[in-house]
């Protein structure tokens, strides 16, 4: 088993980033495979070292650890996106050469006032850049985004956690974006390109992400590129049932060392969230591994109080 925990840094990492971690990294430690970090700084308006150099302390700091990574190399390195955008480039320029590209020169707002909603702040593309394409380009000199030309057809996928997933792209999403009209390329092609060329076998995160999961399974077959298992698990919601995010700073985890609360207080506290443990306990995430199982992990979202009650 290869896994991976590929956090952004745009914002000190808080509960909910070290939820998936964690999970994560028990899934990888439990078969006695290989833990990869890899760091996901393809946004250059948002991604900061000083983000890089902070996730990294408080992942040490929690007990957990990974063999490969930005400090430590490996031979799928380099770790960071940043540094593989030609990979990114290549595979986009393979889709070109079979036809599967074409140039979308929609504006947000044109977006926003035509498509519904797909979830998640998404929205389902509507097609009018594929529809009418030398139209489209007369509208406007901006420099367009790229969007894949999704074939008809469902895709479908056995989660290792939240079961059978579904889903027919052109309906529920639509052509979607693999290159940004500022030329960065898209989450979901960079995150199948580095999986595939990682030999990532298991991929542990969020639910937020099951949606899009389909869009990175379609990628990975028309690249002729291996997929890996998918375990989808619940996120971690406030007492409102607003999910946890880099904004609510009293749960960051630079904000709990600095108040005084230990690591196995976090790692204990999420692992009775996660079902791990009967009852609260402070323990080290090692401790954890023996008894690790996908199964104990709740399909409904923690919800997490303010202040890390316990």
């Amino acid at each position: 088993m290869r896994g991976r925990f590929a956090p952004s840094p745009t914002g000190e990492i808080h509960l909910g980033n070290v939820w998936t971690a964690l999970l994560a990294w028990l899934q990888v430690r439990a078969a006695g495979g290989v833990m990869v970090l890899r760091i996901e700084d393809l946004d250059p308006g948002r991604s900061r070292s000083v983000y890089t150099d902070q996730l990294m302390s408080d992942m040490k700091w929690l007990g957990l650890d990974w063999d490969e990574g930005p400090d430590l190399g490996g031979q799928y390195g380099p770790y960071r996106q940043n540094e593989r955008r030609e990979l990114y480039q290549a595979a986009l320029e393979r889709l070109e050469a079979s036809g599967l590209i074409y140039p979308c020169y929609c504006t947000r707002a044109a977006l926003a006032a035509s498509a519904p909603h797909a979830g998640d702040n998404e929205r389902i593309y509507n097609g009018a850049c594929r529809r009418q394409p030398v139209a489209a380009a007369r509208q406007t000199s901006r420099r367009p985004a790229l969007r894949l030309a999704v074939p008809p057809g469902p895709i479908s996928f056995e989660d290792l956690h939240a079961g059978l997933v579904c889903q027919d792209i052109v309906r529920e999403a639509g052509d979607f974006v693999v290159r940004r009209s500022d030329g960065v390329h898209a989450y979901q092609l960079a995150v199948v390109v580095d999986d595939a060329a990682m030999n990532i076998t298991h991929v542990l995160r969020g639910f937020d992400l099951l949606s899009s999961t389909p869009r990175q399974l379609l990628l990975y077959r028309l690249l002729e590129l291996p997929a890996p298992a998918f375990t989808h698990v619940p996120l971690l919601v406030d007492t409102n049932g607003v999910r946890l995010s880099k904004r609510q700073q009293a749960l960051s985890i630079a904000a709990l060392r600095a108040n005084g609360t230990r690591a196995e207080t976090i790692v204990g506290y999420l692992a009775f969230k996660a079902g791990l443990l009967d009852r609260f306990l402070e323990v080290k995430a090692c401790e954890l591994i023996s008894g690790f199982t996908v199964e104990k992990i709740p399909r409904d979202q923690i919800v997490i109080e303010e202040q890390l009650s316990v």
